[in-house]
This record gives C-alpha cells, sequence and structure tokens, in this order.
C-alpha cells in the first residue's frame, strides 16, 4: 500500500455505535447483504418485494437485540459519515435455540416462522463447530456499496480483531463465509479454516480468529 492509501486510511475512524448511529448501520447492512446466498435461502420465497421486507426486518431486530445485549457494534466513520459497520456477539447473551423469546416473537413478525427458524439454525450450528463457549461470532460486517474498493473491509476487520484482543475471556471470533472472496479477506487477517459447513442449501467455510490473549 502506497503511503497515500495509508494517509488516506488514516483519516477512517472506528468507535462503537450510538442508539442514534443504528439506522444508518442497519441501511448498511441491508445493501451489502442484499445478495447474500444464506439470506436469499432463507427469506425469499418468490416475492423480491416480500424479501426484502424481511430482510430489512430481520437486520433490524437483529441490530436493536445486540444494541440491547450491549455486544460490540463498531462503526467505520469518514468524519462524521459512516461507511462500515461490524457486529459481534458473544455467547454471554443466548444464542441460537436459546434465543430469548421476544427476539424470536420480533423475529417472527418480521420474517415468518421458517426465516425465523433459519436464523436459529444457522447459529446454533455455529456455536455446534467453534472451539469453545468463549468464542464469539462475527454476525454482521459490511461496507458501503459506494465505499467499496478503498480498503475499508481489512480496516474494518482489524477493528473487529482489534477488539476480540481486548476481550480476556474470549478465545476467539468465528465467521461464516459463502463467498470465496470474503474467505479471503478472513485468511489475510489471520482466520484459519475450522472446518466446511452447509447452511440450509448454501455452502461455506466456518473460519476462525484466536485471540492473541490465547495464542
Amino acid at each position: 500500500m502506497t503511503k497515500d492509501a495509508n494517509a488516506l486510511l488514516e483519516a477512517y475512524r472506528a468507535v462503537y455505535l450510538t442508539a442514534e448511529d443504528l439506522r444508518v448501520a442497519a441501511s448498511i447492512l441491508y445493501n451489502a447483504y442484499h445478495d447474500d446466498p444464506f439470506f436469499i435461502d432463507s427469506l425469499h420465497a418468490g416475492d423480491l418485494a416480500m424479501y426484502e421486507q424481511k430482510l430489512r426486518g430481520a437486520i433490524r431486530e437483529e441490530l436493536n437485540e445486540l444494541w440491547q445485549q450491549e455486544q460490540a457494534l463498531i462503526g467505520l466513520f469518514d468524519s462524521d459519515r459512516m461507511v462500515g459497520v461490524a457486529c459481534i456477539v458473544t455467547q454471554q447473551v443466548p444464542l441460537g435455540e436459546s434465543r430469548y423469546w421476544h427476539w424470536r416473537l420480533k423475529m417472527l413478525i418480521s420474517t415468518g416462522w421458517q426465516s425465523t427458524q433459519a436464523l436459529i439454525k444457522k447459529e446454533s450450528s455455529l456455536l455446534e463447530h467453534l472451539p469453545s463457549p468463549h468464542c464469539g461470532i462475527l454476525q454482521f460486517i459490511a461496507v458501503s456499496p459506494t465505499e467499496q474498493g478503498k480498503g475499508l473491509g481489512s480496516q474494518l476487520v482489524q477493528a473487529a480483531l482489534s477488539w476480540c484482543d481486548e476481550q480476556p475471556e474470549l478465545e476467539g471470533i468465528g465467521v461464516f463465509a459463502s463467498d470465496a472472496s470474503h474467505a479471503q479477506l478472513f485468511s489475510q487477517h489471520g482466520f484459519t479454516l475450522l472446518e466446511p459447513l452447509s447452511i440450509g442449501n448454501v455452502e461455506g467455510e466456518l473460519l476462525f480468529y484466536r485471540g492473541h490473549d490465547n495464542d
């Protein structure tokens, strides 16, 4: 990377999101995950408008739940403008089949029964294959479509890993990658393959980053 590119990236800052940031974060995630194979498989039943409504609802409810549970919501900002977001959830809160009833109810209303079950099954599958209960999941990570190609994805991943390294009780974080370019990005930052996974009809890889305190 050139000196000019480094200077440009240094102008961006990664900070925890506030409640006022959640709406913009949800918009960034919606655009980034619109064509995600897992969400298409889980939420799309042939009607594009209904799929988009379900996706907006699922992202909104999950963001709000992570916020309420004080999980790590990290925004990447260019001055006052959010250009990326990463969300990490730990097993200090109930996940998968143990999800709170109020989350289930809100997700049912937003996405329907089958879609809610698909989200729960994905999470349960990841939890089952992580090394221990002391591991988190990189639930969402995205850069605004207009800001891609600037190296911001790498900076966002690094911000998430820096957060992980600062959590003494956390062994590391896992992420499910169904896109080869995404898997390559994570691998460049120290994620290693735990195992290939099939979630619903989607093939992918469960990648894991071991925190520095757990080397």
